[in-house]
Parts: structure tokens; C-alpha cells; sequence
């Protein structure tokens, strides 16, 4: 009777947890993101094969004009050098299609070299969203050391004396910090992990801190440009390059704040920066100028009108970046956050923003803005809006679905 009795619990049981998995699949079905987000990868994995087939082999894409048919390429040197090779690899992990890894160690194999360049700030940009997406797919001894060399790079310009890693050459500046910067801290974090060597991690935190004090204003908008005394740390002025004006809350200088902060909160749990992060988030959702589609126009301080230029990228960002947070926060921010974040890709998903198949010159979305002030790459596809883009897709699928 007894193991009667036992069958029958058991067999209960099955039915319960098989009902269960019914009920999860169902809502996994109904969820309108997951159609939306399969055909967007699958659409983004034929347009990156399609840019290949356009793309010299010893450069990478930076961005197209539809005017002129014309794609504009750069060498490994240019900070966006990783994006490409990154967002294959993205794809490549979603679809396991091997045209698309091929496709991606080509790229790292030119990109390589700049493990050696000490003379950017952008070697996580370059050689974390690369080489880092290379590894976290497949563990690699090669990739590894690549990665702390370049790490090493990147650990060069800092200088203790102004807490800080120097963004540009000086040019008219003496010692400039751009917001863009922290996006780099992800990757001296890895570095510090995988090395052993704290010396990563404390640079991470330093720049952090110190961007934290100087580089918000009391809304909580960022700077762009910051220039210190390289002698003495201090502040000799606060500008813009790519933005409206030194007053001005370039979008994706915001969109830059708040996915490094972010990060800085994950990787070490302090509070100060989840708040910050969370200040970031507060100023764009609730910024008059910001659009009811939630895709930025270009510097949240110009005249805002229906004919005034948007910004994928900056919209990507911080997809990519509210997923995340909202993992972070209380249950009614969580649910806010998630819920901008999913707007912002539906809308990005839109005939609007989304490419069509074999046009935009193989780029996944349209309508960036990349330096207004130089007149360069405005209104036009980038290849970090595409891969911010896959990022939050990817991040939706596997954390939301």
C-alpha cells in the first residue's frame, strides 16, 4: 500500500513540474519579444555577412552613407575596432553559425597588435568587447594574455597624481577625461580577476571615484570633457567635443555614465554606485526632451522638434545598460527600468531604425549620430549602436525569456 501510495505522490509530482514547464513555455510563447528578438538576430546575421562581403580585409567598418553607397572602414587603431569582431561574436553564440566565427578571428587576428597601444583609452572598447567576447565563449590561453597585455596598455595612462585615466593626447588640453571612459573599467576588473594583480581594480576604482566628483552636475547630467592639472589633479575646465556645449548633456555621454556605473556596482557592490547609476537613469527617463519612443535626439539641450536627429547608439546603450540595473534595483524600479528598456527596443526594432536585408550597407540599425560639431558620421549607421543593440537583445533572451 505504501508503495502504492509512493507511486502515486511521484507520479503527481511529474504531472506538476511537466505542468509547470507547459505553463513557462506558454509564457515564453506569448512574450511578443521573443519572436521579435529571434528575427532581429537572424536579420543582423545576414546583414554582418553581407557587410563582409563589402569589407576590405585588413579593415574595419565604421559607418555608411546611403547618399553615396559608400562605406567608411578604419584600421585597428580606431577605437570602435572591436565592435565588429564583437557583435559577430554575439551572433555567432545566438545562431552557432560558423561563417559568423569565422568571420570574427579574422578580425581578432589584425586586431591583436593592439594589445601594445598605449596610446588610447579605449583598449576595453577595443580589446574587452573583442577578444573578451572570444574568450567568454571559449576559454583561450591566447586571448587571455592579449587581453592583460592590453590591459598593461591601458594601466600606462593613469597617473597617480590626478587619480585618473588620460582620455585623449592633450592637444588643447593639458590632461582631458572623457564620461566615455568608464566604459574601460570593465575591463581592468577582468584584468585584476584573471591576473591576480589588484593593481587593475584599484585604477578601476580611483577613475571611478573621481569621474563620481567631478564629473556631475547637480541634476545629474554628466560632462563630456573634463581637463585636469596632470601635477596637481585639479580642475581646470569642464567641455564638451562631440556635444551641444560645455553645459550641455551629450546623450550618449549619459548613456556612457550609466552603463559604466553599472558595471562599477557589479563588480563591486558598492552602493554609491548603484546610485549613481540609478541618478543616470533617473535624469534620461525623466528628461522633458526625451522622446515617447525613448530614442534620444543627440544632446538633450538643443531645440527638440520632430525634424531633430535621434541617437541609435545612445538608445542601445542604455537598453543594454536598464537591463542590467534593473537586475540591481527594488521591485518598482526594476519593473520601470525593464519596462524602458523593452520599449527602447521595440521602437529601435521599428522600420524606422531597423535595416532591411541587404541595405544600410550591412549595418543592423540606422540613424545615429556620431560628432554633430565635426559634421562626421551624423545621421548615419554605427557600428557601436549595432552592437549595444545585439547586446540588449541578447541580454533580454537570456536573462527575461
Amino acid at each position: 500500500m505504501k508503495s502504492r501510495n509512493l507511486h502515486i505522490f511521484i507520479f503527481c509530482c511529474f504531472l506538476l513540474v511537466l505542468s509547470q514547464c507547459q505553463q513557462k513555455e506558454q509564457e515564453v510563447q506569448a512574450d511578443p519579444m521573443a519572436e521579435m528578438i529571434e528575427k532581429n538576430l537572424a536579420l543582423a546575421t545576414e546583414q554582418y555577412k553581407y557587410m563582409a562581403t563589402r569589407l576590405p580585409a585588413d579593415r574595419m567598418p565604421k559607418t555608411y552613407y546611403s547618399e553615396k553607397d559608400s562605406m567608411e572602414t578604419s584600421n585597428t587603431g580606431w577605437w570602435t575596432s572591436g565592435f565588429y569582431p564583437g557583435t559577430l561574436l554575439y551572433l555567432y553564440e545566438q545562431t552557432a553559425d560558423q561563417e559568423l566565427l569565422d568571420l570574427a578571428s579574422q578580425k581578432l587576428a589584425i586586431l591583436e597588435k593592439e594589445q601594445f597601444n598605449t596610446g588610447t583609452h579605449d583598449l576595453g572598447f577595443m580589446l574587452f568587447c573583442s577578444f573578451g567576447n572570444a574568450n567568454r565563449l571559449n576559454e583561450n590561453e591566447a586571448y587571455k594574455k592579449i587581453m592583460l597585455q592590453g590591459a598593461e596598455s591601458l594601466s600606462t595612462r593613469f597617473k597617480p597624481e590626478v587619480g585618473l585615466i588620460q582620455s585623449w593626447g592633450s592637444g588643447k588640453w593639458k590632461y582631458p577625461v572623457i564620461i566615455d571612459n568608464m566604459m574601460n573599467l570593465e575591463f581592468l576588473f577582468w584584468a585584476a580577476k584573471e591576473s591576480g594583480n589588484e593593481k587593475f581594480k584599484e585604477i578601476a576604482i580611483t577613475h571611478a571615484d573621481n569621474t563620481l566628483k567631478n564629473h556631475f552636475r547637480e541634476d545629474n547630467s554628466s560632462v563630456h570633457v573634463i581637463d585636469y592639472d596632470p601635477e596637481t589633479g585639479e580642475v581646470i575646465a569642464r567641455n564638451t567635443a562631440q556635444g551641444f556645449a560645455d553645459e550641455s548633456a551629450w546623450a550618449r555621454g549619459q548613456a556612457w555614465g550609466l552603463y559604466g556605473y553599472t558595471v562599477m556596482f557589479r563588480e563591486t557592490m558598492d552602493p554609491k554606485y548603484l546610485d549613481q547609476a540609478v541618478k543616470i537613469a533617473e535624469f534620461t527617463l525623466n528628461h522633458p526632451k526625451l522622446p515617447a519612443d525613448l530614442i534620444p535626439i543627440w544632446d538633450y539641450d538643443v531645440e527638440a522638434d520632430e525634424n531633430t536627429l535621434r541617437d541609435a547608439s545612445a538608445a542601445a546603450i542604455n537598453a543594454s545598460a536598464l537591463l542590467e540595473l534593473s537586475k540591481y534595483v527594488e521591485e518598482n524600479q526594476s519593473e520601470k527600468y525593464l519596462n524602458a528598456a523593452k520599449t527602447i527596443l521595440q521602437n529601435l526594432s521599428s522600420e524606422t531604425y531597423l535595416a532591411k536585408k541587404d541595405e544600410n550597407g550591412g549595418f543592423i540599425l540606422k540613424h545615429s549620430v556620431g560628432h554633430f560639431p565635426a559634421g562626421t558620421e551624423v545621421d548615419t549607421p554605427l557600428t557601436y549602436a549595432d552592437y549595444y543593440f545585439i547586446e540588449a537583445l541578447v541580454r533580454y533572451k537570456n536573462w527575461f525569456l
